[in-house]
């Protein structure tokens, strides 16, 4: 199906899970490598159409998924079901799925996205060519992440208002 700007919109099974995957074929000079962006916190692929739009016309195929439990993409009910391993093995799987076994994309990521997309780097670097973040930076500690943003940045922080305490 076909959408806004040319966007295609498909859902892949990866990893266990359908996830929605909207995508720009490339167009122009037919260089035909995968960019791949991955959305923030609250967000989903549609941040991304300006990018996808503009980059598919310098020959890029432009991909962005709704991660895990965004979007059209499943929500699997266990909380334990949404860790760093989960999350990088969607992208993992998504990216063979896209570009095939052996081929890395240029990934860009944005928030939350910019968190996972550090980790798909250190879990997997083979599958990535490079890696522009935004509004995050590299931090290599070992820390779970709504505590660390309790501490850091307080209740108020945007995605700790959006927690349900139990």
């Amino acid at each position: 199906m076909s959408g806004l700007d040319g966007v295609e919109h498909k859902t892949l099974k990866v990893n266990g899970i359908n996830m929605h995957v909207a995508e720009i074929p490339a167009s122009g000079s037919g260089r035909d490598q995968i960019i791949l962006f991955i959305h923030g916190f609250p967000e989903l692929w549609y941040t991304w159409r300006h990018q996808m739009t503009a980059l598919s016309s310098l020959g890029y195929r432009t991909i962005a998924p709704d991660l895990r439990g965004y979007g059209d993409t499943d929500a699997p009910e266990k909380v334990e079901e949404y860790t760093y391993l989960n999350v990088v093995g969607d992208l993992v799987a998504l990216i063979d799925a896209v570009a095939g076994g052996d081929e890395a994309v240029f990934l860009v990521g944005h928030d939350w996205g910019a968190l996972i997309a550090w980790q798909l780097c250190m879990y997997r670097p083979e599958k990535v060519k490079a890696l522009v973040n935004m509004s995050v930076a590299f931090s290599n500690q070992d820390r779970v992440p709504m505590p660390t943003f309790r501490r850091v940045f307080g209740d108020d922080y945007y995605i700790c208002r959006f927690q349900v305490i139990c």
